[in-house]
C-alpha cells in the first residue's frame, strides 16, 4: 500500500501544513480552535467550535451521521490497495496494480500528490509482481504464507502440475478439465488449494480463480468455511463489481457470514474510495452485533486517511473507548499521516510511543521514516535512520539491501548505492536487482542501471515485464525515448506480458520526451483493447502535460475518460482542468457547479484558480465601465 506522488519526480510534491499536528499531548484541548486527543494525544488544526464522541455503537447515529472535525479538501483518492500485514486474511490486492517512483516507492496510483504509499505501511513490497499486485488474499488454509519474495517469482506454482492444467483450461471447458484430472486419480488437498489460489491472484487472473473456487463449491470438493466465502466474496467484488459482491453475501449460509464476510466486504469499498458505503458496511458489522476488530478499524482510517482525515481522530477514539487495541498497521497509519504533512515531532513522538507499547519497528517502518525524513529534507535524520537499518553488519542483515538501495539514491548517496549493490552483486536476488536498477536510475546513472538490467536477463531467462518497467521508467525519466521504444520490442518479443505499469512507463516515456500525442494515443489503444484499466497516474501524466500546453480541448478529453474508467473525481484532476484554461487563457464556465455535482469543494488554491478564469468576475476597470 505505498505513497502518492507523481512518478516522474516523487520528492517534488509536498503537502503543507495545517492537516495534522502535534501528537501525545496529555488532555482533551480545545483552546484556540486545536482539537486533541487524549489517549492519542492526535490533534486535528481547524476552524472547530465543538468535539463530540463518535456514534459507532448500538443504538446510535450511523457512521456517517458523526460530526466532521478539521481538515477539508485533501486531494487524494482512495482506489489503491488496502492490507493489513499482521491479520492472515488481510489484502494486499484490492483494486489496481501500483506504480514505482523514482526511490523505489510502490505508490498509489490514484494520488499524485503525496510521497509515500499504502503499500508500504502495510509493509508487502515483496509481494508485488509485473502488473499484478502480489498475494495478500484470504488464505484458504490457516497457515500463513512461506513467501519472502526473495527468489525467482512463482516457485511454488511450478512445482504443482495441477496449476499448470488450471492455468491452460479454457474458459469454457475449464469445469470438465478440472473433472479429468481429479477422476485420473490426483488428489486435491486444502494446501494445493490454497496455493493455487495465492498464485491466480498473485498474476491477477481473478476470472479464473473466481472459476476456480466455483468448481471447487460446485463439485464438493472442498467443505467450505466462512475463510472460503470471504476469499470468493473479494473475487466476485473484483470480477463482477460491489454490487454483485452484495447480493453474493445473501447468498452464503447465515452460520457462515461472519465478520470476515463484512470486513471483506468492508476492504473493497474501501479500495473504492466510497466514504458512504464503507461506513454502511462497518455500522452492518455493528449492527449484526458483531465483534469491530482491529482490522476493520484500520481500514477506516485508511480510508480516511485518503479523502477524509479529519474523522480519523474519531476512529481512534471509538477503538479506544472499545477497548480495540492499535496493531502496528494503525501505529503506520497515523506514523505515516504525521510525515506527509511534514509534522515531523509529531511523526518522532509516535514512534516513541510505539516503542513504548512494545510494538515492533520493523524495516518497513523504518524506510517509511528514513522517506519522510528525506521528504522533510532533514537529510541527517535520515542518514541515521538507514545506518541503523543497516545494523552492525550489512552483510549479515542482507534483507535490508533492497530497501536502502534506493534510499541511499534518493539521498544522492552514488557511493552508499554502490557499497550496498557490492553485497548484493556477487549472488543477487531479484528484487536487489530491481531496487538497483531503480537506485542506478535515479542517480542518473543509466550505463549502471542497464548492466544491472542485463545481468538480471542472464540469470533468470524469462523476466516479467515488472523488472523491464523498471528501466523503462529509468528511460522515461531522462527522455531516453530511442531506448525506450527498443525495450519495449524486446519486452515484446520476450513474451512479456503488457499491462497498467507497462502502459504507464510508455506513456511517461512519451509526455517527458514532449510526445504527449503519442502517449494519449498509446492510453486510448490500451483502455480499449484490455479489460484492465490504465493506471491512474497514465490519464493524469497525460493530462498534466495538456494542462501546461493550454490544450483545454484534449485536456477535456482526459477528464472525461478518467470518469468513464471509474476513477472518483477528486481536487487534483480539477486543479489540472483548471490550469488548461487558465493557461488557454479561457473562461470557464459553469466549473463550481462540476465540481459540486462530484462532490469536490474548492481548498484556496483551486478557489483563487477559479476566480482568474470566471468570465464574470469584476476588475477595477469593468467596475469604473459600470
Amino acid at each position: 500500500m505505498w505513497a502518492l506522488r507523481r512518478a516522474s519526480n516523487p520528492l517534488r510534491y509536498h503537502i503543507p501544513h495545517g492537516a495534522v499536528a502535534q501528537a501525545f499531548c496529555s488532555k482533551l484541548d480545545t483552546q484556540c480552535g486545536n482539537l486533541k486527543h487524549e489517549h492519542w494525544d492526535y490533534e486535528l488544526y481547524g476552524n472547530t467550535a465543538a468535539f463530540v464522541l463518535p456514534n459507532f455503537f448500538p443504538h446510535g447515529p450511523s457512521l456517517s451521521a458523526m460530526p466532521s472535525l478539521g481538515i477539508r479538501n485533501l486531494s487524494s483518492q482512495a482506489g489503491a490497495t488496502t492490507s493489513d500485514s499482521e491479520v492472515d486474511d488481510g489484502f494486499s490486492d484490492l483494486d489496481s496494480p501500483p506504480e514505482t517512483d523514482k526511490i523505489g516507492t510502490i505508490v498509489d496510483k490514484e494520488d499524485n500528490d503525496e510521497f509515500v504509499s499504502e503499500r508500504e505501511i502495510s509493509g508487502d513490497e515483496s509481494k508485488v509482481d509485473s502488473a499484478e499486485v502480489g498475494d495478500c488474499s484470504l488464505r484458504l488454509s490457516d497457515s500463513k504464507s512461506q513467501s519472502n519474495g526473495e527468489k525467482e517469482p512463482r516457485r511454488t506454482s511450478v512445482a504443482s502440475p495441477f496449476f499448470k492444467v488450471v492455468m491452460d483450461a479454457p474458459r469454457q471447458s475449464f469445469n470438465d478439465a478440472l473433472n479429468k484430472w481429479v477422476e485420473a486419480g490426483n488428489s486435491l488437498g486444502r494446501d494445493e488449494i490454497s496455493m493455487i489460489v495465492q498464485n491466480l491472484r498473485k498474476r491477477r487472473f481473478y476470472g479464473k480463480a473466481l472459476q476456480f473456487l466455483e468448481w471447487l463449491e460446485a463439485s464438493k470438493r472442498l467443505d467450505f468455511v466462512e475463510r472460503d466465502y470471504a476469499s470468493r466474496l473479494d473475487l466476485v467484488a473484483k470480477v463482477h463489481g460491489l454490487q454483485k459482491a452484495e447480493k453474493y453475501i445473501n447468498m452464503i449460509p447465515e452460520s457462515f457470514s461472519g465478520e470476515i464476510i463484512y470486513r471483506t466486504l468492508l476492504a473493497n469499498y474501501v479500495s473504492t474510495g466510497n466514504i458512504k458505503k464503507s461506513e454502511e458496511v462497518f455500522n452492518k458489522i455493528r449492527d449484526h452485533g458483531l465483534p469491530i476488530t482491529t482490522f476493520s478499524c484500520n481500514q477506516l482510517l485508511l480510508l480516511y486517511k485518503r479523502v477524509d482525515r479529519k474523522k480519523m481522530v474519531d476512529v481512534l477514539m471509538m477503538m479506544e473507548k472499545e477497548n480495540i487495541k492499535p496493531s502496528s498497521f494503525t501505529y503506520r497509519l497515523l506514523i505515516d499521516t504525521k510525515g506527509r504533512t511534514n509534522d515531523i515531532t509529531g511523526m518522532e513522538q509516535i514512534v516513541e510511543k510505539m516503542k513504548a507499547e512494545g510494538v515492533e519497528l520493523d524495516l518497513a517502518t523504518q524506510a517509511m521514516i528514513a522517506k519522510h525524513y528525506i521528504f522533510g529534507g532533514l537529510n541527517e535524520k535520515a542518514e541515521a535512520t538507514l545506518k541503523e537499518m543497516e545494523g552492525d553488519d550489512i552483510k549479515e542483515n542482507r534483507n535490508a539491501c533492497k530497501v536502502l538501495l534506493p534510499l541511499y539514491a534518493a539521498l544522492g548517496k552514488a557511493e552508499d548505492v554502490g557499497r550496498i549493490w557490492k553485497v548484493c552483486e556477487a549472488n543477487p536476488r531479484l528484487e536487489e536487482c530491481l531496487a538497483a536498477v531503480e537506485a542506478w536510475g535515479k542517480l542518473g546513472h543509466v550505463e549502471d542501471a542497464e548492466e544491472v538490467f542485463e545481468n538480471m536477463l542472464k540469470t533468470w531467462k524469462n523476466l516479467s515485464s515488472k523488472y523491464y518497467n523498471a528501466l523503462l521508467k529509468v528511460y522515461a525519466d531522462h527522455k531516453l525515448l530511442s531506448k525506450g521504444k527498443e525495450l519495449a520490442k524486446r519486452m515484446s518479443d520476450a513474451g512479456c506480458r503488457i499491462g497498467p505499469l507497462t502502459w504507464d512507463a510508455l506513456v511517461k516515456l512519451y509526455v517527458e520526451a514532449g510526445e504527449v500525442e503519442k502517449a494519449d494515443s498509446i492510453l486510448q489503444k490500451a483502455a480499449q483493447q484490455n479489460l484492465i484499466r490504465p493506471l491512474y497516474s497514465s490519464y493524469m501524466a497525460v493530462l498534466d502535460e495538456y494542462s501546461k500546453r493550454g490544450n483545454i480541448h484534449n485536456a477535456e478529453k482526459i477528464f472525461h475518460r478518467l470518469k468513464q474508467s471509474g476513477y472518483t473525481m477528486r481536487m487534483t484532476q480539477y486543479k489540472l482542468l483548471l490550469e488548461a484554461y487558465i493557461n488557454g487563457k479561457t473562461p470557464a464556465y459553469g466549473f463550481r457547479e462540476r465540481m459540486k455535482a462530484d462532490n469536490v469543494f474548492p481548498n484556496k488554491q483551486v478557489a483563487a484558480q477559479l476566480e482568474a478564469v470566471d468570465a464574470f468576475r469584476k476588475t477595477h476597470i469593468s467596475e469604473l465601465l459600470d
